[in-house]
């Protein structure tokens, strides 16, 4: 698996704590640079046994088309080049609207067969506190104009659980976007005060639990009745269509990053790229046997299909684990253990209890 981390962007989200800087051609240019030189270095690494592609952000579609061809080209010469299994690039709504059919259509001619739209809201209020390029109307319009190209591999994200957003305009957004484009998957995460983000320095006060456990519970109810599997806490897909990408990182496949502030895994250690466009370097830890342990217990457990009930029996405590099948917070069938879904919210509480 190989991760390219694009951290550029237009403008700032509210709620954003991931590294990026504001896009500019100065900025761009040393960003590819950098980037494909670390790629190139890195030729005879092992990317893992999944062959899948991702570009997230930042805003990876501020890039042009040439500028993929011109990573993909050194992906190649490091011995990376596809075709890939699943090839996503994250894409701003305002983005495919300014471009065009015509920029949709060169990325899907490189390869890409996935793309991941940053929807977050279908309320215009919403979206200008967030400091959105888009509103309501251009989101659904991105989604359209990549339909009519042909994608057929869509997943949307959304943001619920802010403070001000009611019950009825969060399920409005979810109504329109899947009845309006049906996108295969849908990612949707709770609001969180993210280190480093302006929301965090406004001391935004985070909505009440309840609050955000009702638009959650509505939420799954909503994609069980459009015919949705809810395989990930946060993450729904139509048969089919679970991401393989992000499918890896939660069975703790080994994966390459490139890029400033990507990070990588080969299953003993993880390593990263310092916050920079150019001139990052790396940083290191070893991932001791108890550590290891701890994190596929964590990751495991936040999907549908759990872990094997065998492993948990050695690495949990017994009488935990008896109890919180006992309270119906776990279940253990066919030789796996997992957490039920009126049992996700909570997840972080069970998996603490685990370990």
């Amino acid at each position: 698996m190989i991760y390219i981390h694009v951290p550029l962007c237009r403008s700032f989200c509210t709620y954003c704590g991931f590294y990026s800087e504001i896009a500019g051609d100065g900025c761009k240019a040393r960003y590819l640079e950098a980037l494909t030189a670390e790629i190139r270095s890195s030729k005879g690494a092992d990317p893992g046994p999944f062959h899948t592609l991702y570009f997230g952000g930042g805003t990876p579609s501020v890039l042009e088309a040439e500028d993929f061809r011109r990573i993909l080209r050194a992906l190649e010469d490091a011995g990376f080049g596809g075709p890939y299994a699943e090839f996503t690039v994250e894409v701003n709504p305002e983005d495919i609207v300014t471009k065009g059919p015509a920029y949709v259509e060169a990325l899907m001619s490189l390869g890409v067969n996935r793309f991941s739209v940053g929807i977050q809201s279908l309320d215009d209020g919403i979206l200008r506190w967030m400091n959105r390029r888009h509103d309501a109307e251009r989101g659904l319009r991105a989604l359209s104009i990549l339909r009519a190209c042909g994608v057929r591999n869509l997943s949307a994200d959304l943001i619920f659980g802010i403070a001000g957003l009611s019950d009825a305009v969060w399920e409005n957004t979810v109504r329109r976007l899947v009845e309006a484009a049906h996108p295969e998957h849908i990612s949707a995460y709770q609001l969180s005060l993210e280190e480093g983000s302006a929301l965090e320095e406004s001391h935004y006060r985070e909505a009440p639990e309840e609050l955000c456990r009702g638009q959650y519970d509505r939420l799954c109810a909503l994609m069980r009745q459009y015919g949705y599997e809810h395989y990930e806490i946060s993450n729904f897909a139509l048969p089919g269509f679970r991401a393989r990408h992000n499918s890896g990182y939660w069975t703790r496949i080994p994966y390459l990053g490139f890029g400033g502030g990507a990070h990588s895994f080969d299953g003993g250690k993880r390593w990263w790229n310092t916050c920079r466009l150019s001139g990052y370097h790396r940083e290191c830890e070893i991932i001791s046997p108890e550590n290891s342990k701890i994190e596929r217990i964590m990751l495991s457990l936040r999907t549908s299909d759990g872990e094997e009930a065998a492993f948990l029996h050695r690495a949990c405590r017994e009488d935990i684990l008896a109890r919180l099948v006992s309270e119906g917070a776990l279940i253990e069938e066919r030789g796996r253990i997992r957490i039920p879904e009126d049992h996700f919210f909570v997840s972080d509480e069970i998996i603490k209890e685990l370990v």
